[in-house]
């Protein structure tokens, strides 16, 4: 799923895509009472819809589930922060190269999902805050340089994308 914000002007952004296991809605535990994001299926999804008061039960009844979601919490707040850190100090090029590798899921440890189903160029422009044409750009970019390979329909990312961002420039 993504979760998109839109403006006064109408302007949509992507601020997230959720993974299977993460958590939506959750801002009305802390008494928010607007949606501040609408979230989207992008590919075939499966949602649990759990009654606000059945998760303050859980939350306090289970202590095992309890620590799992302040630990989910806590290492999104840590996302949000590192990716207002990216818009700010970042160039697009850079962006796009660590929301590829998070989409792909590096962890830092070498792990990596290599393919991006239906991830489309918008999507990704959407996401880092530029153009769906600076994006087909660094795309080709990086596939020439041999960072990713891409057809229609999947993104296969290789390791060494990493660079891009390591990289100082």
């Amino acid at each position: 799923m993504k979760l998109t914000v839109v403006n006064a002007a109408g302007k949509e952004a992507v601020v997230a895509i959720l993974r299977p296991g993460d958590f939506v809605g959750e801002g009305c535990l802390a008494g928010h009472c607007v949606y501040m994001a609408t979230a989207t299926a992008i590919a075939p999804t499966s949602v649990l819809v759990i009654a606000k008061s059945e998760m303050i039960r859980v939350l306090h009844e289970q202590h095992e589930f309890s620590d799992s979601f302040i630990a989910y919490m806590l290492s999104r707040n840590a996302r949000v922060e590192e990716d207002l850190i990216d818009q700010l100090f970042n160039s697009s090029e850079k962006r796009l190269a660590r929301i590829l590798l998070l989409l792909a899921r590096y962890d830092g440890q070498d792990r990596l999902q290599k393919v991006l189903l239906k991830t489309s160029q918008g999507m990704l422009a959407e996401m880092i805050g530029t153009t769906r044409s600076r994006v087909n750009f660094f795309m080709n970019k990086f596939r020439t340089q041999g960072f990713i390979q891409y057809s229609n329909s999947e993104i296969r990312i290789n390791n060494s994308l990493l660079s891009v961002v390591l990289h100082d420039s």
